[in-house]
């Protein structure tokens, strides 16, 4: 207890020396207002801080201000009831009512009316109006428009983007002119470029496949994307096998050569065949799939593919008899194989 009360009267006197300092040089030194304390009222500013534009702010926990035209720091909060001008550093949130010209760093969340700058955030961040810049968040971005990017560890939301979203889940927008990457899905009513398992887009093309390869393994997929880039997911069953022969597959792929009956798909995709017990097999295939349009909704294609496989069972190793080249597995590695093979199919365009 002894140690206690005189860590907090050193804190104490530590914070009286602090303020005072900063007094005297804001008065002879600085061209306008610097404001420390540890946390509100208990500042220079007192209970006028609500009211006071600041050059710098220092705040062992938290500060409130007006507005800001220079760098400030907060152990946990900065709080700015209008504009910023200049860097925020907080070690959990900052907030801002209205634009911030300058970057934002925060350990939580950042939420700002817009403005110029990159903003990064540990969870979020949120703004109300446009971004010019980028935002950089572990979960989730939130901007009515961007003008720069937008990073995400989950998703990414904006009315329009003009440049690039990139999230691990998912991306939301209204006009994307540019990249949309997602690790599964994204959304908007026009995108250039989506990039995902998933992508639905009102400008886009969606279908629906049935196809059939070298293996004997049969598909049934969905494709969704933009006027280029597409993804795919689809589920099967393998005819060959007697035990793995459920069959899945993901990818992306893209549209060359278009014409109004004739393009060329190039496909990139992960098939696995499993019994859902301890067999494994998977395989990656690169496809060059000619397609002949026939009318506005069908779509005949067929063509070659190069499959990489690895599998650990007699069953997998056996559905293709010759291969470019095979690694023999042995008691701790899997059979791994390459051979080049076919798919052909009809899909329903939408």
């Amino acid at each position: 207890m002894k140690y206690f009360n005189t860590l907090i009267l050193r804190c104490s006197l530590f914070m009286a020396g602090l303020l005072a300092t900063l007094n005297v040089t804001a008065q002879n030194q600085m061209p306008g207002r610097i404001h420390a304390g540890l946390i509100y009222p208990v500042s220079t500013n007192g209970t006028h801080a609500p009211a006071d534009t600041n050059y710098f702010s220092l705040h062992l926990v938290a500060g409130v201000s007006a507005a800001e035209r220079g760098p400030s720091f907060a152990g946990i909060s900065n709080i700015v009831r209008n504009d910023v001008k200049g860097p925020m550093f907080a070690g959990f949130s900052n907030h801002s009512g209205k634009d911030v010209d300058g970057a934002l760093f925060a350990g939580f969340l950042n939420t700002y009316g817009g403005g110029t700058g990159p903003a990064f955030g540990g969870f979020a961040n949120i703004a109300t109006g446009d971004v010019t810049g980028a935002q950089f968040a572990g979960f989730s971005n939130f901007s009515r428009s961007v003008k720069g990017a937008q990073f995400a560890g989950f998703i990414n939301t904006a009315k329009d983007v003009n440049g690039s979203q990139f999230a691990g889940f998912i991306n939301i927008a209204r006009k994307v002119k540019g990249a949309q990457i997602a690790g599964f899905i994204n959304i908007a009513d026009s995108s250039d470029c989506p990039v995902g398992i998933i992508n639905i887009i009102g400008n886009g093309e969606k279908s629906i496949s049935a196809s059939i390869d070298e293996t004997l393994t049969s598909m049934l997929s969905f494709r969704s994307g933009g006027k280029v880039m597409y993804g795919i997911i689809g589920l099967g069953y393998n005819f060959k096998n007697k035990d793995a022969v459920y069959a899945a597959e993901a990818g992306l792929g893209a549209h060359f050569f278009e014409s109004s009956y004739f393009r060329l798909n190039t496909e990139i995709l992960s098939t696995t065949l499993t019994d859902f017990k301890r067999g494994s097999y998977f395989k990656g295939s690169l496809r060059m799939l000619p397609a002949l349009k026939i009318g506005d909704h069908l779509e005949l294609f067929a063509g070659p593919s190069l499959h990489f496989i690895t599998t650990n069972t007699a069953e997998g190793e056996k559905l293709r008899d010759k291969y470019l080249k095979k690694w023999p597995g042995d008691w701790d590695e899997d059979f791994r194989g390459l051979y080049i093979g076919y798919t052909g199919g009809i899909a329903l365009r939408f």
